[in-house]
């Protein structure tokens, strides 16, 4: 992705290879993030209220660089795609109040080529992940892709098929290509269609290429991009809004991330969408390089926005995982 080209000049950071075939049990040690604003009791920041988070580790080097996160219905087990070429599974843990406490039930896997094996960085740098009627669907950037695996049965499946993700081949930058991999709700006006948002792949005007890859209202669209801000994930609200989360960079300010709500009937091939910012957070909160969002239904019936971080590998950055309640 765009920010470990940045990366490069100031920070150093170990990938694993990606012919690791195995399928690894591991665990991780957690530690929680009671504070989303450093040194504040703030809890509520515009319609998002922090319920909680948690800063983890693994001894085993394999955890890292997570780029997307979904939820299965249970609102507990998960699926996510790291940009090393792996497939990571588990479950949270919550304690007697609801908080995040950790995870467990921990596998990697390595994600599969069409010829059975494993590839190299550039053919495995998976970026944005959609779960689907028995599909796990999966974004590449540098060689730019959108593969289907079987689902159940990923971890030791090679692509059922690749997918026609419409966006021009031409116009996707080597590091700014399909981010954000998400399936809006059945129910929706766009009926179960993947989406496709670009993080840095921009058209003559600025604005971020994207695309309802299928479904009755498919077509091509663009996303308004607001300097310094990148795409790097997206997830649907149960009334067909999307929540996109968006990162930013720079070696003076270090990172940054913010949430914007995109209204589901502004998504309409040819249109170019904006919304609301939801939330802003610099290096002054709980963040890290945040690149997955998902929702999920709390126990108090209202949705829940939870984030993830990719830690790039690096001892300098950590894995953490951000949770809120989305009051409406």
């Amino acid at each position: 992705m765009r920010l470990k080209r940045l990366l490069l000049a100031g920070i150093a950071f170990a990938l694993l290879p990606a012919s690791l075939a195995a399928q690894d049990a591991v665990s991780v040690t957690a530690t929680p993030i009671t504070r989303f604003k450093t040194g504040s009791d703030q809890k509520v920041f515009g319609p998002l209220e922090f319920l909680g988070g948690i800063d983890f580790r693994s001894s085993n080097g394999r955890v890292q660089s997570l780029s997307s996160i979904r939820f299965r219905p249970d609102g507990a087990s998960f699926v996510s795609v790291l940009d090393t070429g792996e497939w990571l599974t588990g479950k949270i843990e919550r304690d007697a109040d609801g908080k995040l406490t950790g995870l467990t039930n921990l596998t990697v896997s390595p994600i599969l080529l069409r010829d059975g094996r494993t590839g190299s960085k550039a053919a495995s740098d998976a970026e944005g992940l959609a779960l689907r009627r028995g599909e796990a669907l999966v974004s590449f950037e540098q060689q730019h892709r959108v593969d289907a695996y079987t689902d159940p049965g990923f971890e030791s499946a090679s692509p059922l098929r690749s997918v026609d993700f419409l966006i021009p081949r031409s116009e996707l930058r080597r590091n700014g290509g399909m981010e954000t991999l998400v399936a809006s709700p059945a129910s929706s006006p766009l009926r179960g269609g993947l989406i496709a948002i670009t993080e840095h792949s921009l058209d003559e005007s600025g604005n971020l290429f994207a695309a309802i890859v299928d479904g009755p209202l498919k077509g091509q669209f663009k996303l308004v991009r607001h300097e310094p801000y990148d795409a790097t994930d997206g997830a649907f609200l149960p009334n067909g809004d999307l929540l996109l989360l968006e990162r930013s960079f720079s070696f003076l300010g270090g990172l940054g991330m913010r949430i914007r709500l995109i209204r589901g009937e502004d998504i309409r091939p040819g249109a170019a969408v904006d919304g609301e910012v939801l939330v802003e957070a610099d290096m002054g909160y709980a963040i890290d390089n945040m690149e997955g969002i998902d929702v999920i239904q709390g126990a108090d019936g209202k949705p829940h926005v939870i984030l993830v971080s990719d830690d790039n590998g690096s001892i300098l950055q950590r894995n953490v995982m951000l949770e809120f309640v989305l009051n409406q």
